[in-house]
């Protein structure tokens, strides 16, 4: 049997383990619970897909009983569709026989995995929670054993976190069915309340799971806040950085970072004036647009591009010399992640935020239109139900002229919709053409003092944002304590 430093070396090139990987990885084998925070790029993966490989390994089907095998296999829970089949083909090219079942596959597609996942091939299986609620998958997955559930993008779990998924306050349901496999969760960002929370979704006691938290341990990274007061400065300030790490050099790119399509636009009209190289990209432009944008930038043949926070799944690019934030984000978890995107290769790198203070209401606004109260979740679910003929033939913007006073760039119809079709309400929440009711509204949609608490966990969120602005001394040290690095820290 293979050691894990040998799967580490034969599958993944690596020649040693780097943090905390190797005790993670030694603790999964022998049967124990982990907490997994770890920032972007610090190689979270590993510490499931090895114990994977050799889980897999340690047995070898029966070939009498191929449809009853019970060949050890990892379930690895996760939201991103977009990426499973990019992680999937990685591992595959790596000689890992991992696979994924989403809505992407077609019936045929979806029955020919499921044969093999009952014939005992794959040692890694990626899926949403949501998949869960599906007979043929819950019957399927009973076939094998399920020695390892990987939890990626925990804080998902918890609605306590900047990414809350309603499906994910099933896993303790969920472990259960599966025969309460050792776990371990994965996360770069999770405060202290989040990381409680990941734990009791769980279905676990603190004493059964261990917290492992990096925290940013990395010297390489300097961390600045330049004050700026309109767009001329930040503008100054961006080609400084721009001469600093591209201009003078022939290797090396860097992401600049905007809260709104049209600012972003608007620079990177200011940059083609000066003959500054780089792409745009967001949200708005075609999938295949963003694909191609992004690959160009992964393989370097374009070294700057301005982005929104949609620039980020699937970024692992270990020559990323500095990432700007032209504007202030909208919490210290997108900020902690995004700048965890540069010097990846522990090299020099510069993380750049630009404080205008006039970039506060624009976040105010972003974090008024996420947090609808009750009354307006009530009334917008009244409609969808006593109303749906209309809703189907003139859409949102007839919802929004009921809802909003007439006030076109306001947001919150779309987040109602959002939540509801997450909390499996309504389905065809895009363009309503064919909504359909599946349930009741939530009681915590319908109770103002969890709306109301959401609310204040958001503010509180971005005045974190601002404190940490006025830190003058320890940014990194700031960082550590509002993410409680603690049990397990690496502080640099």
């Amino acid at each position: 049997m293979k050691t894990p430093l040998e799967i580490l070396t034969s599958h993944f090139g690596h020649k040693s383990f780097r943090g905390f990987q190797a005790e993670i990885i030694d603790r999964t084998l022998a049967g124990r619970n982990s907490l997994v925070i770890m920032p972007t790029g610090g190689g979270k993966s590993v510490c499931f897909q090895i114990p994977a490989v050799l889980l897999y390994n340690e047995s070898t089907p029966d070939p009498e009983r191929s449809l009853q095998s019970k060949r050890p296999i990892t379930v690895v829970m996760s939201p991103l569709i977009a990426l499973m089949k990019d992680q999937t083909d990685g591992l595959q090219a790596r000689g890992i026989n991992a696979t994924f079942v989403n809505s992407s596959l077609n019936r045929r597609e979806r029955e020919l995995r499921y044969k093999a996942i009952m014939e005992g091939h794959h040692s890694l299986l990626y899926v949403t929670p949501e998949r869960f609620r599906k007979a043929d998958f819950l019957d399927v997955i009973a076939r094998r054993d399920v020695r390892l559930l990987a939890v990626d993008e925990a804080h998902c779990i918890s609605e306590w976190g900047h990414d809350f998924r309603p499906d994910y306050t099933r896993l303790a349901e969920y472990r259960e069915r599966l025969g309460n496999p050792v776990t371990i969760a994965l996360t770069a960002t999770a405060t202290p309340e989040v990381q409680a929370d990941i734990i009791r979704q769980l279905g676990l006691e603190p004493s059964e799971i261990e917290i492992f938290h990096e925290g940013i341990d990395r010297p390489n990274l300097e961390l600045h806040v330049e004050d700026v007061w309109d767009t001329d400065e930040k503008q100054a300030s961006v080609e400084r950085v721009l001469h600093r790490w591209i201009s003078t050099s022939t290797s090396g790119s860097g992401i600049v970072y905007f809260t709104l399509i049209r600012t972003l636009e608007d620079f990177s009209e200011r940059l083609q004036a000066e003959g500054i190289d780089h792409v745009c990209y967001h949200g708005d432009l075609d999938r295949r647009v963003r694909r191609s944008i992004q690959d160009d930038f992964m393989k370097g043949r374009c070294r700057l591009v301005l982005a929104t926070n949609a620039f980020g799944m699937g970024i692992d690019k270990e020559d990323i010399r500095f990432v700007v934030h032209a504007d202030v984000p909208g919490s210290m978890e997108s900020y902690y992640q995004e700048i965890g995107r540069a010097g990846r290769d522990g090299l020099p790198a510069e993380c750049l935020l630009l404080y205008d203070q006039r970039d506060l209401n624009t976040q105010i606004e972003f974090i008024r239109w996420s947090n609808p109260d009750a009354d307006f979740y009530q009334r917008t679910y009244s409609h969808l139900v006593h109303d749906q003929e209309k809703v189907r033939a003139f859409g949102i913007d007839w919802l929004r002229e009921r809802l909003c006073d007439r006030q076109r760039h306001d947001r919150r119809v779309e987040t109602v919709l959002s939540m509801l079709q997450r909390y499996g309400v309504i389905e065809d929440e895009n363009d309503l053409s064919g909504v359909t009711i599946m349930g009741p509204l939530p009681e915590s949609l319908a109770d103002e003092s969890e709306r109301a608490a959401k609310l204040l966990r958001d503010q509180k969120k971005l005045y974190a944002l601002v404190q940490y602005v006025q830190t003058t001394d320890d940014r990194k040290g700031f960082i550590h304590q509002y993410f409680g690095v603690r049990r397990h820290s690496r502080i640099d």
